[in-house]
Formats: C-alpha cells, structure tokens, sequence
C-alpha cells in the first residue's frame, strides 16, 4: 500500500468523522428544541394567563414607576435623602462580610497553595473547605441564621462572609500560584521564616490582584445585601420590599437609584485603586518596568 493510498484512507477517516460529529450535534440541537417547546407548551397550559401577555404587559409596572417619580418633581429628591440611612446599613454589610471574609480568604489562599511552603495535607483540606462554602448561597444560609439569631443585620454579615471566604480564597490561590518563586527562595536562602517569606516574597506581587478581587467582591456583596434585605435583614432590601408591595412608584424608584449609584460609585474606586496599585503611584512611587 502506497503513502498515498494511506494518507487518502486518513483523509476519508476524518471527513467521515466530521460528518458523524455534524450529524450528532445536529440531533442534539433537534432534541434539546423539542424539549424547550414541549416544556414551553406545558408551561403554558398551567399558568393562569399567556406568556405573550405577559410579555406585553412586561413593561407596565417600570412605567408606572418612572412616570410616578417624574410627578414627585424635586421632592423625590427629598425621597432619595431619606432611604440614605438604609443604604448605609447596607454598605456596613456589605463591608462588614467583604472585611471579614476577605481576611479568612487570605489565610484559606495561602493554605491551598502549593510550592508555598505549605505542611501537604492542608491544601486539600482547605481547598475542601473552600468548595463547601461555595456551595451555600447567601440567601438559604441567612434564612437558616435569621431562625436561630433572629432578623438583624448580624445573620446577613455571617451569610455574606461565609460565602465570600470560598469565592475569594479561590481567586487569591490562583493569584498566588502565578508568583514568581525567586523572591520567596533567596528569603529562604538568607534563613527567613515561612511568614516573612509570605510578607515580603509573596504579598507585594498579589497585592494589586487582591485589591481588585476585593473591591468587586465588595460590590457584589452590596447587591446580595440588598437581597437578604428581603428575608428581614434590613437595609435597602427592606425598603424595597416594603415600597414595593405596599409604598409607592416613587420610593421604588429612589431606592434603586441609590443602589446604582453605589454600585457604580465602588467600580470607579476599584479601578482608581487598581491602577494606582499597579503603577505605584499610590504608594507614592512608581514600578518601572
């Protein structure tokens, strides 16, 4: 048999491979389609109205919030001033729970790292550990607290932070697997011990990535804030439930309008702090490169 013959037989392989892999995403995509339509159908059947009326109707209620805010003139400013002690309750959360977990992220980072100098046995442990923390929504773990603590401030704090130790000690470890190992080795060489081969090896290489995480942590922690506040934590989320179901379109509105505004206030922050960081223009020098 001729090079040329095999390497025909190989050709006509794979087009009849490719033709085989078309042919079962093909069938996939009809399945899934049908899936979607039949669930779609029986969705249908079940409610009380249509999909397509509702859809149309989609638009209704945000309307009537806007159109009801615009009336108020500028005593919904006067609105907007009188929720702020409500958003300060929920920026304290939210910094409260980033705070705390963002220290217990740090030692969780450090554990699970390897060619750190970490005892071996640890880092499964604490990636585990990490995993399970994951795992818990903010929401169910704060309805559990709030049964045994009672509705507060405190059980969304402990929510928060639980949850934020296991999303940010993973993004910290994959920060810290990225280091440059010279540092940390001519510590060792000069009889440094473990931690101040973390402090001065390690930390300024990551600080700029752990303020960053940080930050948008912080932010999304400020929005899960003002969900628990729906469950009895207080804050924004309280009010928004309160003025949703009972208040009016004009509080709905200056509610929401303080929560975009801090969320959009803290991501102008952490990108002045990042970049302020990665230059060192705010430690008041610059890194050359």
């Amino acid at each position: 048999m001729t090079s040329t013959t095999v390497d025909s037989a190989q050709h006509a392989s794979i087009i009849a491979l490719e033709h085989r892999r078309r042919l079962y995403s093909l069938l996939t995509i009809v399945v899934v389609t049908m899936i979607m339509i039949a669930g779609y159908t029986q969705a249908e059947s079940m409610n009380s109205g249509g999909f397509l009326q509702g859809l149309r109707q989609f638009f209704d209620y945000p309307g009537d919030v806007i159109e009801e805010a615009w009336a108020a003139g500028w005593g919904f400013w006067g609105i907007v001033w009188g929720f702020m002690p409500a958003l300060m309750e929920t920026l304290n959360i939210a910094a409260a729970a980033t705070l705390l977990g963002g220290l217990l992220a740090v030692v969780f980072a450090f554990l699970s790292t390897r060619d750190l100098g970490v005892w071996p046995p640890l880092i499964p442990i604490s990636r585990r550990i990490m995993d399970v923390m994951r795992a818990f929504p903010e929401l169910i773990l704060a309805l559990f607290l709030i049964f045994v603590l009672g509705a507060s401030s405190v059980p969304a704090v402990i929510a928060i932070a639980f949850h934020t130790v296991g999303a940010l000690g993973k993004l910290f470890s994959e920060v810290n697997e990225n280091v440059d190992r010279r540092p940390v080795e001519g510590l060792q060489a000069v009889g440094a011990n473990w931690l101040q081969r973390m402090r001065f090896g390690v930390l300024p290489q990551v600080l700029p990535n752990y303020t960053s995480y940080f930050l948008l942590r912080f932010e999304i922690n400020v929005r899960a804030a003002a969900i628990l506040g729906y469950v009895g934590a207080g804050g924004l989320g309280a009010e928004l439930l309160r003025s949703i179901g009972w208040g009016s379109g004009e509080e709905t509105a200056a509610l929401l309008l303080l929560l975009f505004a801090s969320i959009m206030v803290i991501d102008q922050v952490s990108g002045f702090v990042r970049r302020g960081l990665a230059s060192g223009t705010l430690s008041g020098r610059r890194v050359m490169a």
